[in-house]
């Protein structure tokens, strides 16, 4: 049994089920958001799942991008294929 986050400081866990279970709900989570034509979303996501998560992201027309990592968990940026990308201003330090 794992923790599913659900946001920052919120997660699940269901004590009475198997692991399989936990990620069903993890990658369920995930789908609802990419369906949602979100522009960019931040999960984490328990490594044993990132396989799924790829073959989803490229159903879905996402793109990630994989973050810190905590145990098991790593953080994943979905970002939008059809979003354009952020630019930002920097200076040099000369």
């Amino acid at each position: 049994m794992h923790h599913i986050h659900l946001a920052e400081g919120m997660r699940l866990r269901f004590p009475a089920r198997s692991a399989d279970f936990d990620q069903g709900v993890e990658i369920g989570i995930v789908a609802a958001l990419m369906s949602q034509d979100l522009t960019e979303f931040t999960r984490k996501i328990s490594r044993e799942n990132l396989g799924q998560v790829r073959a989803l992201v490229e159903q879905f027309g996402y793109r990630l991008v994989e973050g810190s990592e905590d145990g098991d968990f790593v953080e994943i940026n979905f970002l939008s294929r059809t979003a354009r990308p952020r630019l930002r201003v920097v200076h040099s330090g000369a």
